[in-house]
């Protein structure tokens, strides 16, 4: 008996860290040693050998790990021009950085749709495949604060609304399981503007994609959160879900995937949710950390679901990590080898949770 077939689904959430035989490619083709076609052989080996670990642990949904993308967040930047290298900063709790591009002129249009990967990871799956695209509201970090010549804030809106919606429904068209908005940015803005003036205009843009989406869409669709997770650290852990979450569940999407095993105060958390939980939405609450080097057993998170479903009906829940285990291609401070372990805990323990859940 698995744990979807008794109602609660379990996901992954995106990245697997790469192996190295991937990362050697990328850095060879980066030197100019191996050519474009190299490349992409040794991303294919990747994502197909991630596709047959995840259905061996019997992942009922499955990813391509993103072993084909930058990261997370820039893919549909690869190869544009117009782009300088000193945009926003995020910090980590750590001290260590990252930074993203500036568009330094229109019009802003993706060079890469995350269909391109679905579809080859749907070449190797016999499971439901699911794929994360980038919110629209990170890529809006990318006009400077001090406008572009000749492109106006309110155009780049536009095309980004456009190019956002288009990624979306590029993979609902080629068959995903479900797309999932990778919107990692939201509990950071309340850092960055406690006010809730960013977060509010991050909402609103998410909202202007999604809308134009029917019920039934949108109920494929789902809403990542999380404090970034990145070598082992994050951005925004110190931020109070309390002021987040209110208004991420504004959003119109039928899926949200919650980082909860990390927190401090999960019941408090929960509580959020379950007073706020919009419609027929099903919250995922993350039951494995990724930044945690210890390896969660399926008791611990049976135990994390059960504690969920005293607060959420079990027919809205489900289960996932809390973050990606490499969201940055170059992030290695977590194995290969502990990613699909902790994999593992999840699928065992959230279907030893549904066992007890009926009965």
């Amino acid at each position: 008996m698995t744990a979807a077939s008794v109602g609660i689904p379990t996901e992954p959430i995106g990245s697997i860290p790469r192996p190295p035989e991937l990362l050697a490619a990328v850095a060879a083709r980066a030197a100019g040693r191996i050519g474009d076609e190299e490349l992409a052989a040794s991303q294919d080996r990747a994502v197909r050998d991630t596709i047959r670990r995840l259905e061996e642990l019997g992942s009922p949904v499955v990813t391509d790990g993103e072993q084909s993308k930058p990261s997370f967040v820039t893919y549909p930047l690869a190869g544009l021009d117009h782009l300088a290298p000193d945009g926003v900063v995020i910090p980590f709790a750590d001290g260590h950085q990252r930074q993203l591009p500036r568009l330094t002129a229109g019009p802003l249009r993706y060079a890469v749709h995350a269909d391109r990967y679905l579809r080859a990871a749907c070449l190797h799956a016999t499971v439901p495949v699911k794929q994360a695209v980038i919110a629209p509201s990170a890529l809006s970090l990318l006009y400077p604060a001090d406008g572009i010549d000749g492109y106006p804030r309110q155009a780049f809106l536009d095309d980004l609304t456009a190019e956002a919606e288009a990624d979306i429904r590029g993979c609902l068209d080629a068959g995903a399981h479900s797309v999932q908005l990778d919107f990692t940015e939201a509990r950071l803005a309340l850092k960055l503007d406690p006010s809730g003036g960013l977060l509010e205009q991050f909402i609103t843009l998410n909202n202007r994609v999604l809308e134009r989406f029917s019920a039934a869409e949108q109920a494929r669709i789902g809403v990542h959160t999380c404090p970034g997770g990145d070598q082992d650290s994050t951005h925004s852990l110190d931020v109070d879900y309390a002021g987040l979450l209110p208004a991420l569940l504004r959003l119109k999407a039928g899926n949200f995937y919650v980082q909860l095993a990390s927190e401090p105060e999960p019941d408090k958390v929960l509580g959020i949710l379950a007073d706020h939980l919009p419609g027929q939405a099903r919250v995922f609450v993350g039951v494995t950390d990724p930044i945690d080097p210890r390896v969660e057993t399926p008791a611990q998170v049976r135990d994390r679901v059960l504690a969920a479903a005293r607060h959420l009906p079990a027919d809205r829940l489900g289960t996932c990590d809390d973050c990606g285990f490499s969201p940055f291609a170059d992030d290695t401070s977590t194995s290969r080898d502990t990613a699909f372990a902790k994999i593992r805990a999840r699928i065992e323990g959230t279907a030893l949770a549904a066992c007890e859940l009926v009965g």
